[in-house]
């Protein structure tokens, strides 16, 4: 049993298979899945798993070098308007895009991680770095 580290398998798995600059999405439980992506369904409920709770994991697990945003969250959540500027303050280059075309860039992500959060514009794709 896998001791360290994210204990999903099929996270596990989309993190290993990731290269610099591929992406992966985690999303609130509303942003469309577009076709062809693997979508990694983690909800519950509403708020379980929370937004924080998986980008904290994933992060913890995953070298990232961009983090692309709604910029509606800058009104509308200032939870991931904190979360983003805490980003950008530990080096990771930090965007923000209108919802419709931050939806456009979801399908090109290796995966959308869905959690149970159901606040507005709780989602953020994450670019690959390198660990060297």
């Amino acid at each position: 049993m896998k001791k360290h580290g994210i204990l999903n398998r099929d996270i596990a798995r989309v993190l290993a298979q990731m290269g610099h600059t591929d992406c992966l999405v985690i999303a609130d439980c509303g942003l469309p899945i577009p076709d062809g992506v693997e979508c990694i369904d983690l909800s519950l409920a509403l708020g379980t798993p929370d937004f924080f709770s998986v980008l904290d994991a994933v992060l913890a697990d995953f070298q990232c070098e961009k983090a692309l945003f709604a910029v509606e969250a800058q009104d509308r959540n200032p939870a991931v308007l904190q979360r983003a500027q805490a980003m950008a303050a530990s080096g990771v280059a930090v965007d923000f895009t209108p919802h419709e075309e931050f939806k456009f860039a979801t399908r090109h992500a290796h995966a959308i991680i869905r959690t149970g959060e159901a606040t507005p514009y709780a989602n953020v794709v994450l670019y690959s770095g390198v660990i060297f």
